[in-house]
């Protein structure tokens, strides 16, 4: 069934209307949105509407309370729904974390090693798995080296010192000489069929 929408221009939006996160209010319009697609709205996004979705969602990034404000009822009112779209999937794709960089990029690199973690090719599997095992909160494939450091104070360094010495200087009484076993001497590269450089 087909919806026939007829919009009233100029419709006054009220004042009153509490302030509202930018990340609800887009997440909202993009419901709305999303509601009209299925009953004919046809959304396509144009470059302006990317370039408004990346200037809302830098500014958000920037200062999450002052970009929610700049974005008033008024202001929404005048942007398109697919500028509107794009930026509640921008938001969304970078979770919680939009207003740290650093975050940013590596929850989008952790999504996207995940998306690779079902491709077709056993090879990208493989290494988006074990890239993904790699991560340092996960630390499957992580090397790690201990290092223990024992704290001596100078008189122990001393000490320690002179019984290394004295065992140097005056080795121990204990050695045994070497035990010798009568027997025929074996060639051993015979043994295991190595030939000398000469070919014999």
């Amino acid at each position: 069934m087909t919806m026939v929408l007829e919009p009233e221009i100029g419709v006054p939006y009220s004042d009153e209307i509490p302030y509202m996160d930018l990340r609800a209010r887009a997440e909202a319009a993009c419901n709305t949105a999303a509601a009209l697609v299925e009953h004919g709205l046809e959304i396509d996004p144009t470059t302006e509407d990317e370039e408004t979705a990346a200037k809302l969602t830098l500014a958000y990034a920037d200062n999450p309370e002052k970009a929610s404000k700049r974005v008033s009822n008024k202001r929404a009112s005048t942007l398109p729904p697919a500028a509107l779209m794009l930026t509640h999937n921008i938001l969304t794709q970078f979770g919680h974390s939009v207003v740290q960089s650093a975050t940013q990029v590596r929850h989008l690199v952790t999504n996207k090693l995940i998306e690779e973690t079902e491709n077709p090719d056993p090879r990208v599997r493989l290494r988006a798995l074990e890239l993904l095992g790699k991560i340092s909160d996960v630390g499957l494939f992580t090397e790690k080296a201990e290092v223990t450091i024992t704290h001596q104070t100078t008189d122990e360094l001393r000490e320690s010192l002179r019984a290394k010495l004295s065992k140097l200087v005056n080795p121990s009484d204990d050695i045994e000489d070497a035990v010798y076993i009568e027997g025929e001497a074996i060639d051993i590269d015979a043994e295991l069929g190595i030939e000398d450089e000469s070919g014999e």
